[in-house]
């Protein structure tokens, strides 16, 4: 019975192309949409950690002290839980900084008393939070020989507000987006099937089972989400391609991501044929009339 729904499942391009190629060109379109707003979330996703971290900086200012002081205060920072990295900034170093950030008028502010030395903590992605930070800032400002932590606390309530707001956003357009096109793709893979039911209700007539009938469509469906797939993934790799050409700050996916990312597109593919298939054939035989 398996070799007869393959073999069936082919031989149904055949006998019915156009419906076939239409039934396959809704599910390309859905899995494009589908794999197109993926990406544009694991954008979003590589955005947010990347301002997450940027206003996730903690800034330790030191009295005057000695190196072996700095350097203590370092190695102490570094085993602090919840930092990621720690950079230590001299005096010399402060005084480069500034003179590259405000140029000429730079030279009104050369005072060696003006800019202490200090230490730049890079907080972990599980603690940039307003809490988490209280919490280290406390901490910090507790030491001896640390003059003043700061670190941009009403930057960090806003981007976390403005990405919960876009991540609401995203999961309902996302939402949407999915629900569109199941239902596109359920609704031509019905005319599909309706356009061979006079093969179906043969089949019926002469005691063909549900279970024999559905089967060869199921295979079809099947194939044609494979289908559909390959070509959802061609569009958006030469969507992406041409994106990140014009916009070189946009990523590529790595190696691993883009597998994982064809993987679940050849997946979505299959369940969309297979899923569409099953309740189109299902609701055809629960009305089809052997009279």
């Amino acid at each position: 019975m398996i070799p007869y729904a393959i073999q069936e499942g082919f031989s149904g391009f055949k006998r019915a192309t156009f419906s076939s190629v239409a039934a396959t060109s809704a599910m390309t379109v859905a899995l494009v949409l589908v794999g197109l707003f993926a990406l544009i979330m694991w954008q979003a996703q590589d955005v947010s950690s990347w301002l997450k971290q940027r206003v996730g900086e903690v800034e330790l200012f030191l009295a005057d002290t000695s190196q072996d002081v700095a350097e203590s205060l370092y190695r102490r920072a570094e085993a602090t839980p919840g930092v990621a990295e720690v950079e230590y900034v001299s005096k010399e170093q402060a005084q480069q900084i500034f003179r590259d950030e405000f140029g000429d008028e730079a030279v009104v502010f050369f005072d060696d008393a003006f800019l202490p030395a200090s230490i730049k903590v890079r907080v972990d992605q599980a603690y940039i939070n307003t809490d988490s930070l209280n919490i280290m800032v406390a901490e910090f400002s507790s030491w001896n020989r640390v003059d003043e932590v700061v670190y941009n606390q009403p930057l960090l309530v806003k981007v976390q507000s403005n990405l919960r707001l876009l991540t609401l956003i995203g999961l309902f357009l996302g939402l949407l987006v999915l629900i569109a096109s199941v239902f596109l793709v359920a609704n031509t893979i019905r005319l599909a099937i309706y356009a061979r039911r006079l093969m179906i209700r043969t089949m019926k007539l002469i005691g063909a089972t549900d279970s024999f009938v559905r089967q060869p469509f199921i295979v079809e469906g099947i194939i044609q989400g494979l289908i559909a797939s390959a070509l959802a993934l061609f569009i958006i790799w030469v969507v992406q391609y041409a994106v990140v050409a014009f916009i070189p700050q946009m990523e590529s996916l790595n190696a691993a991501t883009s597998l994982a990312f064809a993987g679940g597109m050849l997946l979505a593919g299959v369940l969309l044929g297979w899923v569409g298939s099953v309740n189109a054939v299902r609701r055809f035989l629960n009305n089809v009339s052997l009279n």
